[in-house]
């Protein structure tokens, strides 16, 4: 895309992108279409994820607030009814089910019910309907009962699964700033600050670096599993913190937030001359790359980072690198004609052939929704605050 001003970067997102995914992810038999080949085309699936049907609900309804377009909000109800209609028919909002909402897979999955409440707060803001909010303290009821599991934090579903992970906390975190943002309930402040607290004592290191895979008793697994760094979930925390801060006033959060940018900076990114010069999938926490591959996904945390730091930290130059990272984005991932990307990228940045997933669009949109918020267009659609 040529035009990666604000004002270009809003027209592509609301004028392309949005409206593209409302017709592309529209599943005739209900919910969205989870997935599409490399070229674009559907794959067909008999059910539907809780975590792709709250990724694209939660899209499509911030896009919708931000927009005021009519058919984005309409795009949202899909899902969040989908949502619904699961949650009324097995109790809880299962971790796969059919297009009228009988479980196919029963489970109750930490990560995805993340999702359930990030989309629950931004379909109450954009509609203002009391029923996603009952939906969020449901939800969040059954994963202080069903899921509660010693030494803090959350198990990762209701099967006792190992290992324990950050991820879906770190989800969680992202959903309960949303929440308290949209209803103001010290509850969702309370669970926000646990999370937190449990990154500093357990999740992050000393040498600023975030693990991933953990035992039951929150210390690192063994091998190279408990040495792997995702330069993306590093970018990811860095965003979150900042605004954890912003939301309480907690200052360590930004401690924690320097020195995981630090890191990510120092070795997240590929140095080598002959390479684009993306983030990679992972790396050892000395930096040694074990996954060279470039998917599209830390790519736009990356950005969303670099935003944090250009509006908390003040660091001026955070802006120049967060448009010369997008422009990364559009000429290595993007088709900028039909909303379309390459998923992943061998480290030499040749596309491969791997499945889209739907999902994705939440990061891709909110990337963008946060560059258009911290570097705002002179006016019209897409520009309000996020």
């Amino acid at each position: 895309m040529r035009d990666l001003s604000p004002s270009g970067l809003q027209r592509w997102t609301h004028g392309t992108l949005i409206p593209a995914w409302i017709e592309r992810a529209h599943a005739r038999e209900g919910g969205y279409v989870e997935e599409f080949a490399a070229d674009g085309r559907p794959l067909a699936a008999p059910d539907r994820s809780a975590l792709t049907t709250a990724r694209l609900a939660y899209t499509f309804s911030h896009a919708a607030r931000l927009s005021g377009d009519a058919a984005a909000l309409e795009a949202a109800r899909r899902g969040f009814d989908l949502l619904l209609k699961a949650q009324a028919a097995n109790g809880h909002v299962p971790k796969r089910f059919l297009p009228d909402g009988a479980a196919s897979v029963l489970r109750r999955d930490l990560y995805d019910l993340a999702f359930v409440l990030f989309a629950c707060a931004h379909y109450h803001r954009a509609t203002g309907e009391a029923a996603a909010i009952r939906l969020a303290e449901a939800t969040m009821d059954g994963i202080e009962t069903g899921l509660a599991a010693p030494f803090g934090g959350y198990a990762e579903d209701d099967r006792g699964t190992l290992p324990r992970r950050q991820n879906p906390h770190m989800h969680l975190l992202e959903a309960f700033h949303a929440l308290a943002e949209a209803t103001g309930s010290q509850r969702w402040f309370d669970a926000a600050d646990r999370i937190v607290r449990l990154a500093a004592e357990r999740f992050i290191d000393a040498g600023g670096t975030l693990g991933e895979f953990f035992d039951m008793n929150w210390q690192p697994v063994a091998g190279a599993a408990g040495r792997l760094r995702e330069p993306g979930h590093q970018f990811e925390w860095v965003w979150l913190l900042h605004h954890h801060q912003r939301l309480t006033g907690w200052e360590p959060a930004r401690r924690l937030a320097d020195g995981l940018h630090r890191f990510g900076l120092a070795q997240g990114l590929d140095r080598d001359p002959g390479c684009p010069p993306l983030v990679l999938d992972g790396v050892e926490t000395d930096g040694t790359p074990v996954a060279a591959t470039k998917l599209l996904w830390p790519q736009t945390e990356f950005v969303k980072a670099l935003g944090a730091r250009f509006e908390f930290a003040g660091e001026a130059e955070a802006a120049d690198r967060l448009t010369h990272h997008l422009g990364l984005i559009f000429a290595h991932f993007i088709d900028a004609r039909t909303g379309l990307w390459r998923n992943q990228l061998d480290r030499a940045g040749a596309p491969l052939p791997v499945a889209l997933p739907a999902r994705v669009l939440y990061h891709l949109f909110l990337c963008l929704a946060e560059t258009l918020r911290v570097l705002p267009p002179p006016s019209g659609p897409g520009g309000q605050a996020a």
